[in-house]
């Protein structure tokens, strides 16, 4: 036992280092991860496999060995060993990246927090190749990661060692749109944004819009089950998407590629995989239903003076809005702060005076008269009884844009204060302040808390915002966040995913006979674990 101790201390030294040394001044690993490491002995793994990176840093060895050992002797996984023969085995070079500058962005996820060191990312034109690429790898338990846009904020999307990153950018054909019934089928490789600009032209849109749109892809977006701005009118993606196309880590591909609203002929397996971030099945193909673009779209930003109001503007306006409401979005005043101080070009609407919140409304409707007749006597009646403090409708598009801007820059925003610790979480909306309150207080002065995020549909955005990643911050932010939505019957991942930052503590949403089920399910469609490993389920639960 000491040998093999002293031989996995030596490899891990290896395995864990800093994304940035100068940026990143942990000293510890995050609590609970209990991720398989790359020792030699057990998963056969290439010599320069230096595997996962995350901002709190380095673990201490003896730490990490008693959390981990259990694990030793019980991983299947191996890792790059033959890469010609993969090469050759699939479609040879023509959508084979080796190039290590590419491979490098696809190693790193968009928040540079996590770095795989994968050296082979595949690029499948189709199903067929994509099928030809897992049959080959389930047949040598070669570990896979599914890749789109890589805009994710978990850790879901890139390697955590030396796993092959397929990514179905080249995928990127829409097949078919009806326009009697407004359903798109198209491949998974699709830009959302380039699909809102095709539906456009048919007087159409996407019932999905995140800020991410120009880099984003469907497939990314239905396998995270991604919530965006306008879900409050159109609801999720387990509403709208009607149809998949699947292949599962043995190369099976199963066509549920339907495009009927109304299908009860057994089981809609389709819904296991929107959500399920690449770990049951690669989604190559999508069929969703689009609502027609309607011509009258009203924007209204607002300003309030205390949360209380918010959520009472929020309850007014479903009632009174009704039909036509497509949007609700609020900000705080540390929020707009911080896209005013680092986004050149936004300007603030309501220059007079700094309030407390923010309320941007979106409504969305056929009859100009009537749609503007209702904003303004709602808005009328929420100045007159005190909600809201000020307020501008946007008079043209510019307007309109610059006011989305603002929402929608705050995450770029923070990325430039510095250092930021980003929770995704749905809440009680009355209790949803509460936590961005009581972690101010928390930190004190050591961080700025920022708030922000969907009202309508209860999704609360939490940063933490500070000049450095720093381990007394977490250690103040973690467990204490997922703890108190917990309390709350809330779910630590409204919109984002659990990925590899949230997947040992999906325990405080989820029951264990739940997650149990869950990892009875991956066992069956992925047997030998093949699919984005270390990802949504807890490992330890695999690997018994």
């Amino acid at each position: 036992m000491e040998k093999r101790m002293a031989a996995a201390t030596a490899s891990a030294s290896a395995s864990y280092r800093l994304l940035n040394q100068k940026k990143h001044t942990s000293k510890r690993f995050l609590d609970h991860r209990r991720l398989v490491t790359n020792f030699g002995e057990l998963h056969r793994s290439s010599s320069s496999s230096r595997g996962f990176m995350h901002h709190c840093g380095t673990a201490p060895l003896q730490s990490f060995l008693s959390r981990f050992l259990w694990a030793l002797q019980k991983s299947s996984l191996n890792h790059i060993q033959n890469l010609p023969g993969i090469q050759h085995r699939t479609f040879g070079l023509k959508n084979v990246i080796q190039d290590e500058e590419e491979l490098q962005t696809a190693n790193t996820d968009w928040m540079h927090k996590y770095k795989g060191s994968s050296k082979l990312m595949l690029l499948p034109e189709n199903t067929d190749q994509l099928s030809q690429i897992l049959k080959y790898c389930n047949s040598r338990c070669l570990a896979v990661v599914p890749q789109g846009g890589n805009t994710g904020l978990v850790g879901g999307s890139v390697p955590v060692f030396d796993e092959v990153i397929i990514n179905t950018r080249r995928m990127n054909n829409i097949i078919s749109f009806d326009e009697v019934s407004g359903v798109l089928v198209c491949e998974a490789g699709c830009i959302l944004e380039n699909l809102i600009s095709f539906l456009d032209k048919q007087g159409f849109i996407m019932p999905l819009d995140l800020g991410a749109k120009g880099s984003c892809q469907i497939g990314g977006n239905v396998s995270t089950n991604a919530g965006g701005l306008r879900l409050i009118r159109y609801g999720s993606l387990h509403g709208t998407v009607l149809g998949l196309e699947v292949v599962l880590a043995n190369g099976n591909v199963i066509d549920m590629l339907g495009t009927l609203r109304k299908d009860n002929t057994g089981y809609d397996l389709k819904h296991l995989f929107i959500g399920s971030e690449g770990s049951l099945g690669i989604i190559t193909k999508v069929s969703i239903l689009t609502p027609p673009k309607l011509s009258s779209v009203n924007i209204a930003f607002l300003a309030c003076q205390d949360y209380i109001s918010c959520q009472k503007l929020v309850f007014q306006a479903k009632r009174k809005l009704g039909e036509i409401l497509s949007a609700f979005e609020f900000l705080d005043a540390q929020a707009m702060n911080l896209v005013l101080d680092h986004l050149d070009s936004v300007r603030n609407p309501l220059p007079s005076s700094i309030y407390n919140f923010y309320v941007l409304i979106e409504t969305t409707g056929s009859n100009e008269c009537n749609d503007k007749e209702k904003v303004e006597g709602f808005l009328v009646d929420a100045m007159e009884s005190g909600l809201v403090s000020d307020g501008a409708i946007a008079q043209d598009l510019n307007q309109a844009s610059s006011f989305w801007q603002i929402r929608e820059g705050i995450p770029e925003a923070l990325q430039k204060a510095g250092a930021v610790y980003k929770y995704d979480l749905s809440i009680p909306v009355e209790k949803m302040y509460d936590l961005v309150e009581e972690m101010r207080i928390r930190l004190g002065g050591k961080a700025n808390v920022v708030g922000y995020g969907h009202l309508g549909d209860g999704n609360l955005h939490l940063n933490v915002s500070a000049p450095q990643y720093d381990d007394a911050i977490l250690a103040e932010i973690e467990p204490f966040v997922y703890e108190w939505t917990s309390k709350q019957h809330g779910s630590i991942s409204a919109e984002h995913g659990l990925g590899l930052m949230k997947a040992e503590k999906i325990y405080y949403s989820k029951s264990t006979a739940t997650v149990e089920l869950m990892a009875s399910m991956k066992k069956m469609l992925d047997p030998n674990g093949i699919l984005n490993p270390y990802k949504v389920i807890p490992q330890s639960l695999l690997l018994s």
